[in-house]
């Protein structure tokens, strides 16, 4: 099921947060990370739990046992203080796959949650949201030397957030060969199971599963459901006249 679109808030506009979010991690993505042949600056930028728990930059290559066999894992030298990858991470990505899957879903789901919030308060929910998920994979693999990065937290919280103030919008997915209209909270919802099976799944290995951090998926979704409780219960929906069908 793939998001191409969805119901806006009814005279909102733009989302020119969300637009410059997507703009620094395509920018970030073509002019630091493409053009680095040896990778050093995305694997210095990540961030590697082992670090964020010591506080200690890792530099040499790690190994690690994966299904049965050692595998070296790159390291490079990071920012200083290290702590700081907590945030690069959070605007770097794997490939382009990696990168337009999360600008697709940040694209479609982020201008109707920046509209709910002003946009100091949404700059600071997207940046938190992202922070705790990427705790939350730190969490349950403290020890790992394996890099983490991706918007994937922060985005995962705005899908969150959006679940809880727009679950009745329509959003159009591709289904198969097909083109439907369904519920948001359909098209979010079975994202979230499939988030949450094998977010459980994974913590009973040591590393991440498949390539990608679900807990860091979890954690951002569950800070974007109390945002968007907050946000309800604040009023925000009102304060801009969204559809009643999409806030109750």
């Amino acid at each position: 099921m793939i998001p191409i679109g969805d119901e806006k808030v009814p005279g909102s506009g733009l989302g020119l947060v969300t637009v410059l979010f997507l703009a620094i991690n395509v920018i970030v993505f073509i002019v630091l990370q493409l053009p680095d042949a040896d990778q050093s600056f995305t694997y210095g930028y990540s961030v590697v739990p082992q670090e964020i728990t010591t506080g200690v930059d890792l530099v040499e290559p790690q190994v690690v046992e994966a299904q049965g066999e050692q595998v070296e894992v790159p390291q490079a030298p990071g920012p200083d203080p290290i702590f700081l990858t907590l945030l690069t991470s959070m605007f770097m990505h794997g490939g382009w796959l990696h990168l337009a899957g999360n600008m697709l879903f940040l694209w479609i789901f982020g201008d109707n949650v920046e509209h709910t919030m002003s946009q100091p308060v949404y700059i600071a929910f997207y940046l938190i949201a992202g922070l705790v998920g990427t705790f939350a994979q730190i969490f349950v693999d403290s020890d790992s030397v394996i890099p983490s990065l991706g918007a994937s937290g922060a985005i995962s919280g705005v899908l969150g957030a959006y679940v809880v103030l727009f679950p009745r919008n329509q959003v159009k997915v591709f289904l198969g060969q097909f083109l439907r209209v369904v519920p948001a909270f359909v098209v979010i919802g079975m994202w979230a199971v499939l988030q949450f099976v094998n977010g459980i799944g994974s913590i009973a290995v040591s590393e991440q599963t498949g390539g990608v951090a679900y807990m860091a998926h979890i954690g951002g979704f569950v800070a974007g459901l109390v945002a968007g409780l907050i946000a309800r219960a604040a009023g925000a929906t009102n304060r801009i006249g969204a559809s009643p069908y999409a806030t109750r």
